[in-house]
Protein backbone atom coordinates (compact mmCIF):
# COMPACT_ATOMS: atom_id res chain seq x y z
CA UNK A 1 0.00 0.00 0.00
CA UNK A 2 1.43 3.37 -1.04
CA UNK A 3 1.04 6.46 1.08
CA UNK A 4 0.36 9.64 -0.96
CA UNK A 5 2.62 11.68 1.31
CA UNK A 6 5.67 9.61 0.38
CA UNK A 7 5.10 8.54 -3.23
CA UNK A 8 6.09 10.27 -6.46
CA UNK A 9 6.67 8.97 -9.97
CA UNK A 10 10.10 7.88 -11.19
CA UNK A 11 10.28 10.92 -13.46
CA UNK A 12 9.55 13.26 -10.56
CA UNK A 13 12.14 11.52 -8.42
CA UNK A 14 14.87 12.26 -10.96
CA UNK A 15 14.14 16.00 -10.77
CA UNK A 16 15.84 16.25 -7.36
CA UNK A 17 19.31 14.73 -7.61
CA UNK A 18 21.11 13.60 -4.48
CA UNK A 19 20.60 10.60 -2.27
CA UNK A 20 17.99 10.50 0.42
CA UNK A 21 18.75 9.32 3.95
CA UNK A 22 21.51 11.91 4.14
CA UNK A 23 21.67 15.37 5.56
CA UNK A 24 20.79 17.04 8.86
CA UNK A 25 17.09 16.16 8.90
CA UNK A 26 17.72 12.47 9.55
CA UNK A 27 20.03 13.12 12.51
CA UNK A 28 17.88 15.87 14.02
CA UNK A 29 14.76 13.70 13.88
CA UNK A 30 16.65 10.71 15.33
CA UNK A 31 18.01 12.71 18.27
CA UNK A 32 14.73 14.48 18.96
CA UNK A 33 12.68 11.27 18.75
CA UNK A 34 15.05 9.55 21.17
CA UNK A 35 14.91 12.46 23.62
CA UNK A 36 11.12 12.87 23.37
CA UNK A 37 10.49 9.18 24.04
CA UNK A 38 12.80 9.11 27.07
CA UNK A 39 11.28 12.29 28.54
CA UNK A 40 7.73 11.08 27.78
CA UNK A 41 8.44 7.73 29.46
CA UNK A 42 9.71 9.56 32.55
CA UNK A 43 6.63 11.79 32.60
CA UNK A 44 4.24 8.84 32.24
CA UNK A 45 6.05 6.98 35.03
CA UNK A 46 5.77 10.00 37.32
CA UNK A 47 2.07 10.37 36.50
CA UNK A 48 1.46 6.71 37.35
CA UNK A 49 3.45 7.03 40.57
CA UNK A 50 1.43 10.07 41.62
CA UNK A 51 -1.80 8.20 40.92
CA UNK A 52 -0.69 5.17 42.93
CA UNK A 53 0.39 7.27 45.92
CA UNK A 54 -2.80 9.35 45.85
CA UNK A 55 -4.97 6.25 45.62
CA UNK A 56 -3.12 4.51 48.43
CA UNK A 57 -3.65 7.35 50.93
CA UNK A 58 -7.05 8.60 49.73
CA UNK A 59 -8.93 6.97 52.64
CA UNK A 60 -5.93 6.41 54.91
CA UNK A 61 -5.60 8.26 58.23
CA UNK A 62 -3.36 8.24 61.28
CA UNK A 63 -4.34 8.54 64.92
CA UNK A 64 -1.29 9.85 66.78
CA UNK A 65 -0.92 9.32 70.53
CA UNK A 66 1.70 11.55 72.08
CA UNK A 67 1.86 9.21 75.05
CA UNK A 68 1.23 5.68 73.92
CA UNK A 69 2.48 4.04 77.07
CA UNK A 70 0.54 1.84 79.40
CA UNK A 71 -2.83 0.72 78.09
CA UNK A 72 -3.54 3.90 76.16
CA UNK A 73 -2.72 2.33 72.79
CA UNK A 74 -4.99 -0.65 73.47
CA UNK A 75 -7.80 1.65 74.59
CA UNK A 76 -7.40 3.73 71.42
CA UNK A 77 -7.54 0.61 69.25
CA UNK A 78 -10.75 -0.46 70.96
CA UNK A 79 -12.26 2.99 70.53
CA UNK A 80 -11.33 3.04 66.84
CA UNK A 81 -13.03 -0.31 66.25
CA UNK A 82 -16.20 1.08 67.83
CA UNK A 83 -16.41 4.17 65.60
CA UNK A 84 -18.81 3.75 62.62
CA UNK A 85 -17.04 4.21 59.27
CA UNK A 86 -13.65 2.84 60.36
CA UNK A 87 -12.93 -0.25 58.25
CA UNK A 88 -9.37 -1.10 59.33
CA UNK A 89 -7.26 -0.48 62.42
CA UNK A 90 -3.49 -1.18 62.46
CA UNK A 91 -1.65 -0.12 65.63
CA UNK A 92 2.07 0.64 65.59
CA UNK A 93 3.62 0.14 69.01
CA UNK A 94 6.37 2.23 70.59
CA UNK A 95 8.82 -0.62 70.06
CA UNK A 96 8.14 -0.61 66.32
CA UNK A 97 8.42 3.17 66.24
CA UNK A 98 11.78 3.03 67.99
CA UNK A 99 13.08 0.43 65.56
CA UNK A 100 11.98 2.62 62.64
CA UNK A 101 13.64 5.71 64.12
CA UNK A 102 16.86 3.78 64.75
CA UNK A 103 17.21 3.20 61.00
CA UNK A 104 17.51 6.97 60.59
CA UNK A 105 19.15 8.05 63.84
CA UNK A 106 21.35 5.06 64.51
CA UNK A 107 21.22 2.54 67.41
CA UNK A 108 22.13 5.18 69.98
CA UNK A 109 19.92 7.92 68.60
CA UNK A 110 16.75 6.78 70.37
CA UNK A 111 17.21 6.39 74.11
CA UNK A 112 14.64 5.25 76.62
CA UNK A 113 14.35 8.81 77.89
CA UNK A 114 13.21 10.10 74.49
CA UNK A 115 9.40 10.11 74.29
CA UNK A 116 8.17 8.37 71.14
CA UNK A 117 4.53 8.72 70.10
CA UNK A 118 2.46 5.69 69.18
CA UNK A 119 0.37 5.76 66.03
CA UNK A 120 -2.57 3.83 64.64
CA UNK A 121 -3.21 3.52 60.92
CA UNK A 122 -6.90 3.74 60.06
CA UNK A 123 -8.87 3.10 56.89
CA UNK A 124 -12.13 5.03 56.62
CA UNK A 125 -14.97 3.91 54.37
CA UNK A 126 -15.37 6.04 51.20
CA UNK A 127 -18.94 7.00 52.13
CA UNK A 128 -18.02 7.97 55.72
CA UNK A 129 -17.35 11.53 56.85
CA UNK A 130 -13.67 11.63 57.92
CA UNK A 131 -14.21 14.82 59.92
CA UNK A 132 -16.93 13.16 61.99
CA UNK A 133 -14.76 10.06 62.46
CA UNK A 134 -11.81 12.18 63.56
CA UNK A 135 -13.84 14.19 66.08
CA UNK A 136 -15.35 11.02 67.52
CA UNK A 137 -11.91 9.46 67.93
CA UNK A 138 -10.41 12.56 69.53
CA UNK A 139 -13.32 12.67 72.00
CA UNK A 140 -12.93 8.99 72.80
CA UNK A 141 -9.13 9.18 73.15
CA UNK A 142 -8.10 12.41 74.93
CA UNK A 143 -4.86 13.88 73.62
CA UNK A 144 -5.01 11.97 70.31
CA UNK A 145 -4.59 13.69 66.95
CA UNK A 146 -6.44 12.52 63.82
CA UNK A 147 -4.27 13.20 60.73
CA UNK A 148 -5.00 12.55 57.05
CA UNK A 149 -2.10 10.82 55.32
CA UNK A 150 -2.94 12.86 52.23
CA UNK A 151 -1.71 15.93 54.09
CA UNK A 152 1.66 14.31 54.80
CA UNK A 153 2.26 13.24 51.19
CA UNK A 154 0.80 16.39 49.57
CA UNK A 155 4.27 17.94 49.00
CA UNK A 156 5.43 14.71 47.34
CA UNK A 157 2.34 14.58 45.12
CA UNK A 158 2.84 18.23 44.20
CA UNK A 159 6.42 17.55 43.16
CA UNK A 160 5.47 14.49 41.12
CA UNK A 161 2.72 16.38 39.30
CA UNK A 162 4.98 19.35 38.65
CA UNK A 163 7.61 17.03 37.16
CA UNK A 164 4.94 15.39 35.02
CA UNK A 165 3.88 18.73 33.53
CA UNK A 166 7.53 19.66 33.09
CA UNK A 167 7.95 16.48 31.02
CA UNK A 168 4.95 17.45 28.88
CA UNK A 169 6.41 20.93 28.35
CA UNK A 170 9.79 19.47 27.38
CA UNK A 171 8.22 17.12 24.84
CA UNK A 172 6.30 20.02 23.28
CA UNK A 173 9.42 22.18 23.19
CA UNK A 174 11.40 19.42 21.49
CA UNK A 175 8.60 18.95 18.97
CA UNK A 176 8.71 22.69 18.26
CA UNK A 177 12.51 22.54 17.88
CA UNK A 178 12.11 19.61 15.48
CA UNK A 179 9.66 21.62 13.39
CA UNK A 180 12.04 24.58 13.30
CA UNK A 181 14.91 22.35 12.17
CA UNK A 182 12.74 20.86 9.42
CA UNK A 183 11.79 24.36 8.22
CA UNK A 184 15.47 25.30 7.96
CA UNK A 185 16.24 22.05 6.12
CA UNK A 186 13.36 22.60 3.68
CA UNK A 187 14.41 26.17 2.92
CA UNK A 188 18.00 25.05 2.44
CA UNK A 189 16.85 22.41 -0.03
CA UNK A 190 14.83 25.03 -1.90
CA UNK A 191 17.87 27.29 -2.21
CA UNK A 192 20.02 24.37 -3.40
CA UNK A 193 17.56 23.42 -6.15
CA UNK A 194 16.41 26.92 -7.10
CA UNK A 195 17.38 26.50 -10.76
CA UNK A 196 15.48 23.21 -11.02
CA UNK A 197 12.40 24.84 -9.50
CA UNK A 198 12.55 27.70 -12.01
CA UNK A 199 12.74 25.22 -14.90
CA UNK A 200 9.77 23.27 -13.50
CA UNK A 201 7.73 26.46 -13.18
CA UNK A 202 8.74 27.38 -16.70
CA UNK A 203 7.25 24.18 -18.12
CA UNK A 204 4.02 24.58 -16.18
CA UNK A 205 4.62 22.78 -12.87
CA UNK A 206 2.51 24.05 -9.97
CA UNK A 207 3.71 24.88 -6.47
CA UNK A 208 1.88 21.78 -5.20
CA UNK A 209 3.86 19.52 -7.56
CA UNK A 210 7.16 21.10 -6.55
CA UNK A 211 6.30 20.87 -2.84
CA UNK A 212 5.49 17.18 -3.25
CA UNK A 213 9.07 16.44 -4.33
CA UNK A 214 10.65 18.12 -1.33
CA UNK A 215 8.00 16.68 0.95
CA UNK A 216 8.87 13.14 -0.11
CA UNK A 217 12.61 13.58 0.39
CA UNK A 218 12.23 15.10 3.87
CA UNK A 219 9.58 12.50 4.81
CA UNK A 220 11.93 9.63 3.96
CA UNK A 221 14.76 11.20 5.96
CA UNK A 222 12.36 11.80 8.86
CA UNK A 223 11.10 8.23 8.75
CA UNK A 224 14.61 6.80 8.87
CA UNK A 225 15.58 9.16 11.69
CA UNK A 226 12.42 8.50 13.70
CA UNK A 227 12.85 4.73 13.41
CA UNK A 228 16.50 4.95 14.46
CA UNK A 229 15.75 7.27 17.39
CA UNK A 230 12.73 5.23 18.44
CA UNK A 231 14.70 1.98 18.35
CA UNK A 232 17.50 3.51 20.43
CA UNK A 233 14.98 4.84 22.97
CA UNK A 234 13.24 1.46 23.17
CA UNK A 235 16.55 -0.29 23.82
CA UNK A 236 17.45 2.25 26.49
CA UNK A 237 14.06 1.88 28.20
CA UNK A 238 14.34 -1.92 28.11
CA UNK A 239 17.77 -1.75 29.74
CA UNK A 240 16.45 0.58 32.44
CA UNK A 241 13.34 -1.56 32.93
CA UNK A 242 15.40 -4.74 33.18
CA UNK A 243 17.55 -3.29 35.94
CA UNK A 244 14.83 -1.77 38.08
CA UNK A 245 11.37 -2.81 36.90
CA UNK A 246 11.04 -5.70 39.35
CA UNK A 247 11.83 -3.49 42.33
CA UNK A 248 9.58 -0.71 41.05
CA UNK A 249 6.72 -3.16 40.54
CA UNK A 250 7.10 -4.48 44.09
CA UNK A 251 7.12 -0.97 45.56
CA UNK A 252 4.25 0.39 43.48
CA UNK A 253 2.19 -2.78 43.20
CA UNK A 254 2.07 -2.46 39.40
CA UNK A 255 4.30 -1.84 36.41
CA UNK A 256 5.72 1.73 36.13
CA UNK A 257 4.39 1.93 32.55
CA UNK A 258 0.95 0.70 31.59
CA UNK A 259 -0.12 -0.77 28.25
CA UNK A 260 -1.66 2.55 27.19
CA UNK A 261 1.65 4.28 28.01
CA UNK A 262 3.56 1.84 25.82
CA UNK A 263 1.14 2.50 22.95
CA UNK A 264 1.71 6.26 23.32
CA UNK A 265 5.48 5.76 23.25
CA UNK A 266 5.26 3.47 20.22
CA UNK A 267 3.24 6.09 18.30
CA UNK A 268 5.72 8.90 18.98
CA UNK A 269 8.13 8.05 16.09
CA UNK A 270 5.16 7.97 13.70
CA UNK A 271 3.97 11.32 15.03
CA UNK A 272 7.47 12.74 14.52
CA UNK A 273 7.43 11.63 10.86
CA UNK A 274 4.07 13.22 10.13
CA UNK A 275 5.04 16.38 12.01
CA UNK A 276 8.21 16.71 9.94
CA UNK A 277 6.36 15.95 6.69
CA UNK A 278 3.54 18.42 7.25
CA UNK A 279 5.89 21.16 8.49
CA UNK A 280 8.14 20.65 5.46
CA UNK A 281 5.19 20.86 3.08
CA UNK A 282 3.88 24.03 4.71
CA UNK A 283 7.35 25.62 4.71
CA UNK A 284 7.99 24.82 1.04
CA UNK A 285 4.60 26.04 -0.12
CA UNK A 286 4.97 29.22 1.90
CA UNK A 287 8.42 29.90 0.42
CA UNK A 288 7.29 29.16 -3.14
CA UNK A 289 4.25 31.42 -2.89
CA UNK A 290 6.33 34.23 -1.39
CA UNK A 291 8.93 34.02 -4.15
CA UNK A 292 8.62 36.59 -6.98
Amino acid sequence: MKLPLFTVSEAERRLLPGATLRGPTLYVIAIMTFAMMIVAAAGLTLANAAGIVAGAVEHRYVLQLNDGGGGKLEAAVGAAHAIPGVTSVEPVSQQEMRRTLERWLGPGGVGNELPVPAIIHLDVAPDADPNAVGKALERSVPGAHFIAEQATVRPLLGSLRALRWLSVALVLLMAAATGAAVILAARGALDTHRSTIEIMHGIGATDEQVAKLFQRKIALDAMAGALAGGAAAAIGLLIIAGSGAAMASDLAGSSPLRTSDLIILALMPLAAVFLATLVARAAVLSALRAAP
